[in-house]
Parts: structure tokens; C-alpha cells; sequence
């Protein structure tokens, strides 16, 4: 059901393809809730058990993606967005938050095994980014002491 494809080259393209494949399977069923008059609630739900559920290994393989397969990502949301009639979150929001998140639930739990990654700047504002041998993978950012 939720299973991750990585091709040979290492790439998420083909995981994003069958991801994409699969949420647009379903946004026929999303069309015909919505013929059958259902609120945008009840269809904001739907999307978010059946569509956005697809999304469970996302905080790894968002970051990795080609711009195409993001777009088209971003596509299968926008036309959410048109069959339900109310906002929903991009998927780069989505994919910030979730990280954020998780990042948060890591650095409240001293026994987890990455907390150490974790090093608070001299102003105690701001996470140090994680430092990586393959510079041009990991994007360079400073995150947000919560």
C-alpha cells in the first residue's frame, strides 16, 4: 500500500511517479463525493486520509526531488484544491512543517539517537545545520529554536 520505490540511480523520481499516479486514482473518487453535494469539510477530510496519507515518507524524499516531480506534486493540490473549494497547504509548507516537527520531537528526547545532531548557535535562538560530506544535498539553512 504505502511502499517507497528508489530506482537504481538512487533517485525519488519513480517513488513520486507512483505517488502521483495513485493520489490522482483517487481524486476521481474526491470528484464524486463532491457531485454528490458533500461539504468542503467532509471533503477536506477525505483528501487528507486518502491523498495527503500518501505523503508519509515526504520529509525524506520532498527534500530530494527533481523540480518536475515537485511541480507535478503540486499539481495533484492545486487540483484538491479546485474540486473541494477550500484552501490547502502547499507542499512545501507541508514538507517544512513536518521536518519542523519531527526535528522538535528529536531534540525533547535526550535518548534518541540523532538529539546530538542538534547544537543550539551562541545566540540560542537558532539550530546549527547539520554539516555533510555532500554539501549540495543538504540545503543550508538555520532553523528555529521553539
Amino acid at each position: 500500500f504505502l511502499r517507497v520505490h528508489i530506482s537504481e540511480d538512487l533517485s525519488w523520481s519513480l517513488n513520486t511517479a507512483k505517488l502521483i499516479k495513485k493520489a490522482q486514482q483517487r481524486l476521481y473518487s474526491l470528484r464524486r463525493l463532491k457531485k454528490a453535494h458533500l461539504s468542503p469539510q467532509i471533503l477536506s477530510n477525505f483528501y487528507r486520509c486518502t491523498i495527503e496519507i500518501l505523503t508519509t515518507c515526504f520529509t525524506v524524499s520532498y527534500s530530494y526531488c527533481t523540480t518536475a516531480d515537485r511541480k507535478a506534486l503540486q499539481r495533484v493540490v492545486k487540483t484538491a484544491h479546485h474540486i473541494i473549494g477550500a484552501p490547502l497547504p502547499a507542499m512545501a509548507v507541508l514538507h517544512r512543517t513536518r521536518c519542523l516537527r519531527r526535528a522538535g520531537k528529536i531534540i525533547k528526547d535526550p535518548s534518541h539517537p540523532d538529539h546530538g545532531l542538534f547544537a543550539l548557535l551562541p545566540s540560542g535562538r537558532w539550530y546549527r545545520n547539520l554539516r555533510s560530506h555532500q554539501e549540495q544535498l543538504i540545503p543550508q539553512h538555520h532553523y528555529p529554536a521553539e
